[in-house]
C-alpha cells in the first residue's frame, strides 16, 4: 500500500495557490496557480497523486482539510444524483475537480484519513511546506520547486517482441525525465483530460460511436515507429488495449478558445512514454484533431 499526504495552500485565500502531495523525499510533486483557494489545491493534490501513482496498488491519502473528506468520502454520490447540485439548490463548488477525482476513483482501492494540520505530522508537515512554496512562488512571479514525481523501484524490462509505435494500441520505451505542469482547474482542460482518458479504456474502446464522437474528422496521429493513423483507420481498428496504460498529465496550454494542447506520460508497469494531443472545440463540443507519440532520445 502506497500512503501520501495532500495539501493545499492559499495566500490570502483566495490568492497565489499551491498544491503538493508527498510520499517520501524521492516521490512527492507540487506546483499551483496565480490565483486559487486552499481547497481547490488540496483537491488538485488528490487528483496529481491519483494520476501519478500505479492504478493497482492500494492508495492511503491522508488530507487535513474536512471539506476535502467529506466531499469527497460522503456527499459526492448525493451531489452526483442531484446534477451536482447542493441541497440548497446550488451548484457545487469545485465540482469540475471532484469530477475528476470521482471519474479516477473508479476501479481503484483507495482510503482517505483525516489528519490534524501543523501538528507535527512528518507527511503533512512535509506535504504543507511544499504547497505553501508553490504559492510562494507564483506569487513572486517565478518558477515553482517541482519535485521527482512518482516511481517505483527499478524493474527489468519483461522481453516485448514487437512494441510497435507509441500509439494508441501499444508501449513504447523509457522517456527522459521532464519537467511537469498541472492541469489546473480550467473545466475545458479538465474535460479534455478525461476524454483523453477515456480514448486508453477498454469500455470506450469497444464502442465505435463513442470514439467516433471523440474524433475530429480530421483527425491525425504520428507515432513514433512512424505510423500514421487517420480517423477511419483507427475507427476500423480500434480494441481493448493489450496492457493497462497510465495517464500522467505533465502540461496543459490552451491555445486559444477553442484549441487545446496536452502533454501527458503514458505507462505500463515496466515502460513510459510521452504523448502530446491536440483538443479541438466545435459545435460546443471538445474533439481530439491530433496526436504523436514521442520516442525517447
Amino acid at each position: 500500500m502506497i500512503t501520501a499526504s495532500v495539501d493545499g495552500s492559499a495566500l490570502s485565500n483566495p490568492g497565489p495557490a499551491g498544491w503538493a502531495w508527498y510520499i517520501d523525499e524521492d516521490r512527492w510533486d507540487a506546483d499551483g496557480w496565480e490565483h486559487g483557494t486552499n481547497n481547490m489545491g488540496e483537491l488538485q493534490a488528490i487528483i496529481e497523486v491519483l494520476a501519478a501513482t500505479p492504478p493497482d496498488e492500494e492508495l492511503h491519502i491522508l488530507c487535513d482539510s474536512t471539506y476535502v473528506i467529506n466531499s469527497v468520502t460522503k456527499w459526492m454520490p448525493g451531489w452526483k444524483r442531484k446534477g451536482w447540485k447542493k441541497a440548497d439548490g446550488q451548484p457545487v463548488l469545485n465540482q469540475d475537480q471532484l469530477k475528476t477525482i470521482d471519474e479516477a476513483l473508479q476501479g481503484r482501492k483507495v482510503t482517505f484519513e483525516w489528519v490534524k494540520g501543523h501538528a507535527g505530522h512528518q507527511m503533512n508537515e512535509a506535504a504543507d511546506e511544499r504547497a505553501r512554496n508553490a504559492a510562494s512562488a507564483y506569487q513572486r512571479g517565478t518558477v515553482p520547486p517541482r519535485g521527482p514525481g512518482y516511481r517505483p523501484g527499478k524493474v527489468d524490462p519483461a522481453p516485448v517482441a514487437d512494441r510497435g509505435g507509441d500509439d494508441l494500441f501499444s508501449a513504447g520505451a523509457d522517456e527522459p525525465s521532464l519537467p511537469r505542469k498541472p492541469a489546473g482547474a480550467d473545466p475545458d482542460i479538465m474535460t479534455t483530460i478525461s476524454q483523453e482518458k477515456e480514448l486508453l479504456s477498454d469500455k470506450v474502446r469497444c464502442d465505435v460511436s463513442r470514439v467516433r464522437t471523440l474524433l475530429h474528422a480530421d483527425f491525425t496521429e504520428f507515432s513514433s515507429s512512424g505510423q500514421i493513423w487517420t480517423r477511419s483507420r483507427l475507427l476500423a481498428e480500434i480494441k481493448p488495449l493489450p496492457l493497462r496504460i497510465g495517464f500522467e498529465p505533465i502540461r496543459a496550454q490552451r491555445l486559444s478558445d477553442d484549441l487545446i494542447l496536452l502533454l501527458w506520460r503514458a505507462t505500463t508497469p515496466t515502460h513510459s512514454w510521452l504523448r502530446s494531443s491536440l483538443w479541438r472545440r466545435g459545435d460546443g463540443r471538445w474533439q481530439l484533431l491530433f496526436c504523436q507519440g514521442t520516442q525517447a532520445s
